[in-house]
């Protein structure tokens, strides 16, 4: 999943034979998963139609402050398509949109819609060489990135001229690529890498049978998409559940025991930045697995268990740098057992949730959870839905780390 997946991204076009390209620029943002608006200047519609963007976007073009189809009755508020908008991106930027940008001239609806975006704005400059390499363009390629705009280099090529240099507008995918890469560096977690575990674990009693509980995984799979969404790195040990997840930055290591993702969470524990370990654990297992299947004979059956591995005590015992999360799932006593279990398992944060809270726990879109921190703070959260939960808690993890 690309890093711009549900961005809003609004796509300004000018008049330059680059503007073909605009089509399948507009599909590949699509495809990344965002959300695409277009604004034209007027002129550019002589290059390629309103109607061809709008269907590949699925939403209207803008090329006048007021609705044409609508005989001029109804306003297209530039304020606020630069307020719905993520990232801007004009491509192609010519010579001529270019030198009012930088000095603020306002003529058309995309030049106003510059002036009021408040988003990082991108632009990819085409035209011929002569041009590229004119001085004014020079001083107005200075002026927009002295201003905050990130500029996406020309390529090389045949130009529309029919000479050979510099001006040609970058390819959509480069433009793409670049986006993502320029958005993924500013991130706060670029460069980190995160541990995390999820879901249940099953215990096996014979071929056929284990022990396990309700888990359903869906708090670890938001935890790592929140974490791959601020950049980074994420390993994700899940137990057997039916969540689905589908970021570049997110690595799936399924494992089915408490031992499995014991061996598995120790991997890659020493090479990560932080470990927030969220999943439902079995705390024992089977003392012997039959290699058959048990026949129902008895009235009664015992089962002898003994203890698994405590992952998470063993991750606080050789902790070094690591940011260590645990979570805790109580019924009663819940601070006490939680401030319990942060001081004994040697961890920076815990997150506690209790089943008596209604909405909270396994088998549910939503969680009540309260942060505890090493240092005794106490943050009660309300009722949200996990993904909220998940993105709040990445927030408190890097106020620690930046405290």
């Amino acid at each position: 999943m690309s890093i711009l997946k549900d961005k809003n991204i609004l796509l300004g076009i000018t008049a330059g034979i680059a503007a073909y390209k605009s089509a399948s620029l507009v599909r590949l943002f699509i495809k990344a998963g965002a959300n695409v608006k277009v604004v034209m200047t007027p002129a550019s519609k002589d290059f390629i139609t309103p109607l061809t963007l709008s269907t590949l976007s699925k939403n209207p073009v803008c090329s006048s402050f007021v609705d044409e189809e609508h005989d001029g009755e109804v306003w297209n508020n530039h304020v606020d398509l630069g307020l719905w908008a993520d990232y801007f991106v004009i491509a192609p930027a010519t010579a001529n949109t270019m030198a009012k940008m930088a000095n603020g001239v306002c003529d058309n609806i995309l030049l106003a819609t510059y002036l009021s975006a408040k988003c990082p704005v991108y632009f990819a400059p085409a035209m011929d060489l002569d041009m590229y390499k004119h001085e004014s363009t020079k001083t107005s390629f200075e002026k927009l990135t002295s201003y905050g705009n990130k500029m996406i280099p020309a390529g090389t090529g045949e130009l529309a001229s029919g000479l050979v240099g510099e001006g040609r507008m970058a390819e959509p995918e480069d433009i793409v690529g670049f986006i993502e890469k320029d958005v993924l560096n500013q991130l706060p977690l670029r460069g980190k890498k995160v541990l995390i575990t999820a879901g249940p674990t099953y215990e096996a009693i014979d071929p056929v049978r284990f022990i396990g509980n309700h888990s359903s995984g869906k708090m670890g799979f938001e935890i790592a998409n929140a974490a791959a969404n601020l950049g980074a790195e994420v390993i994700l040990v899940t137990g057997p559940t039916h969540q689905k997840i589908e970021h570049s930055l997110v690595s799936v290591k399924p494992v089915v025991s408490a031992e499995d993702m014991y061996d598995e969470v120790h991997k890659h524990f020493k090479s990560s930045d932080i470990a927030i370990l969220s999943a439902a654990v079995a705390d024992y297992r089977p003392k012997t697995i039959a290699n058959q299947k048990i026949k129902k004979k008895d009235t009664t059956f015992s089962i002898e268990l003994e203890k698994t591995k405590d992952i998470l005590k063993s991750l606080g015992e050789i902790k070094r740098e690591q940011f260590l999360v645990g979570f805790a799932l109580e019924t009663n006593n819940e601070l006490e057992h939680a401030k319990g279990k942060l001081k004994s398992k040697n961890l920076d944060l815990i997150v506690l949730n209790s089943l008596q809270d209604k909405g909270a726990g396994f088998g549910v879109s939503t969680n009540k959870v309260t942060f505890i921190t090493s240092s005794n703070d106490i943050m009660e959260q309300p009722l949200k839905s996990k993904t909220e939960v998940a993105e709040d808690l990445l927030q408190q993890i890097l106020k620690q780390l930046h405290a």
